[in-house]
């Protein structure tokens, strides 16, 4: 038989040793192999994989083994599953290397095993007798989930380990836990590393994190201390979800031409992609949606992108005056046109010359001053009330409404001629409860100015607060939702907004199997019960009603008559 002198110096200390000949029969083995695998190793046996390891592993084994026994290749970390006894088994970590004679020729394989924490959190889940994988359940978590050894090497990372941090499973596992989260409390602080030291599990903490692609993300972490069956810690898990890309101070006052309009949905890429073109022409607009939905942050953006960017941006509600002011304050008045006209007054028409006019509420215009603004857009000329000179109309209109325009003209309450005058180019702003997908950004946004409003430091929102919004109706849009933060920013102490810190919720989303008039019914339903249980918790005082609700007050006015509760 060919020489051979197996060199054990670079296993760590504890490991099981066994030494096959190219017939696998024993050719010699360590007293820690016997107890890491509970069997009697007699020398010139035949090692049994079948009586040893478990499938898939024991396919996995003989596979690498033969590889190493015909082409000298090595492996490491393999981890494997070992019998012991009937009904239990226990995980262990496995190497494999070649054996070589004086001859420098294939004499036998070296196998190596050895346990860590890893291995223990393996074995635990291997015991409770329901067949399950514990690789599968990791992957299976909607939270990212890694283990470190006391080294503080990873030993696991799961799937959704992969997503948040941008490292593959491969590329993570091996090394040191700091060079790959790269977190703010790495160096100081770790809460791992305290749970590793004191044996105490930390809930609920937030970190801050660099991912692969360079970007701050927070993160919510919770950590455990993993030991042995001696009650040893041998190393720790950390469980963590994401709040979100990490906030960053932005300015007090957007600079011209930034107004941030937020959205990822579809709907809003194919907006966002349309309003440069919009903006850069002349033409009249009108932004329809629901109440709190940003129709006037967005006619902002129309005219800061605009040529007139460096004239006025005027904006007047419809729905704010009676019909008696309302001419007077469009068009003006002249000294004397009515009781009470002691001086001329320049009208939001003249305010807005060289900039853009935009006309909020427009559905809610009387007949009479549907016409005159009809006249005016048609002559591009108006006067003032009680006067006779014709002023130039030099501004652009960008009318909004949170009315359907086309059933108006259909109910003889707004002039067919009217709405081809104003819409030119439409734009229609989905509700919040269509685009869920930008609930977390738009969050996110909010917080960042919520914290320089209240100088608070808060990092982001609990994610099972971010599934209570996503499943929320939103019946006041993108308003509610600032107003239900800003509700939370009153009452929370940490950095992490939970939801013990919102309002109280009471309109769920309507199920998505509800479509065309079954879906209008049912939501309807829902904002007539919100509307109604908003009133009584302000004891009937609607303006309350309507900051509860995060909408205006003549918007909730116009609800309750639509519902019949006035």
């Amino acid at each position: 038989m060919a020489e051979w002198r197996p060199d054990f110096d670079d296993l760590p200390a504890g490991d099981g040793v066994l030494v096959l000949s190219p017939q696998l029969s024993l050719l010699s083995a360590t007293l820690q192999a016997e107890r890491l695998l509970r069997r009697r190793l007699e020398l010139g046996q035949v090692l049994p994989l079948a009586e040893i390891f478990l499938e898939p592993h024991l396919a996995q084994v003989a596979a690498a083994l033969q590889e190493t026994l015909q082409t000298g290749a090595s492996r490491s970390h393999l981890l494997v599953q070992i019998r012991r006894g009937a009904d239990a088994s226990i995980f262990l970590k496995c190497s494999l290397s070649p054996l070589y004679s004086s001859a420098r020729e294939i004499s036998g394989a070296i196998l190596a095993f050895h346990d860590d924490a890893l291995t223990m959190a393996w074995s635990a889940w291997a015991n409770i007798g329901m067949g399950v994988e514990p690789e599968a359940v990791l992957e299976n978590l909607d939270r990212g989930v890694f283990v470190v050894d006391q080294r503080w090497r990873i030993r696991a990372f799961n799937k959704r380990a992969e997503e948040i941090t941008g490292f593959p499973k491969e590329e993570a596992v091996g090394r040191l836990c700091w060079e790959v989260f790269q977190a703010d409390r790495c160096q100081r602080g770790c809460f791992l590393r305290a749970t590793v030291e004191d044996g105490t599990g930390r809930t609920d903490q937030t970190v801050r994190i660099t991912n692969k692609a360079g970007e701050r993300l927070d993160l919510l972490v919770s950590t455990a201390p993993i030991r042995n069956q001696r009650e040893v810690i041998v190393g720790g898990v950390e469980t963590f979800q994401s709040l979100g890309v990490a906030l960053v101070k932005r300015q007090a006052v957007a600079s011209p031409g930034e107004v941030e309009i937020i959205g990822r949905s579809p709907a809003m890429k194919r907006l966002l992609n349309m309003l440069p073109q919009v903006a850069a022409a002349e033409a009249a607009v009108v932004l329809e949606g629901e109440s709190g939905t940003g129709k006037d942050l967005l006619a902002r953006a129309l005219h800061l992108h605009s040529p007139r960017a460096q004239g006025p941006f005027v904006a007047f509600s419809c729905s704010a005056l009676v019909e008696t002011l309302m001419e007077s304050e469009l068009f003006g008045h002249v000294k004397g046109a009515f009781t009470g006209a002691i001086r001329d007054k320049v009208g939001r028409f003249e305010m807005a010359q060289g900039g853009t006019l935009f006309l909020d509420e427009i559905g809610e215009l009387k007949p009479e001053l549907q016409a005159k603004l009809l006249r005016v857009l048609e002559t591009r000329a108006f006067e003032r009330v009680g006067g006779t000179r014709p002023i130039p109309l030099e501004a652009r209109v960008i009318a909004a409404t949170s009315r359907n325009l086309a059933e108006e003209v259909r109910r003889g309450r707004f002039r067919l001629d009217l709405l081809y005058r104003l819409r030119t180019v439409s734009f229609n702003l989905p509700p919040l409860r269509e685009r869920r997908e930008d609930i977390p950004l738009l969050v996110n946004h909010c917080l960042g100015l919520l914290n320089r409003k209240y100088g608070k430091n808060v990092r982001g929102v609990d994610p099972k607060v971010i599934t209570l919004f996503q499943h929320y109706s939103w019946p006041g849009n993108i308003r509610e939702l600032e107003r239900v933060l800003e509700h939370a920013f009153v009452f929370v102490q940490g950095a992490v907004i939970t939801k013990e810190y919102l309002p109280e919720l009471e309109s769920p989303l309507p199920r998505s199997s509800l479509s065309g008039a079954a879906a209008y019914r049912s939501q309807s339903l829902s904002e007539q019960l919100t509307i109604q249980k908003a009133l009584q918790k302000a004891q009937g005082n609607r303006e309350a009603a309507a900051r509860l609700l995060g909408i205006s007050r003549s918007s909730l006015w116009r609800k309750m008559k639509a519902y019949g509760l006035l």
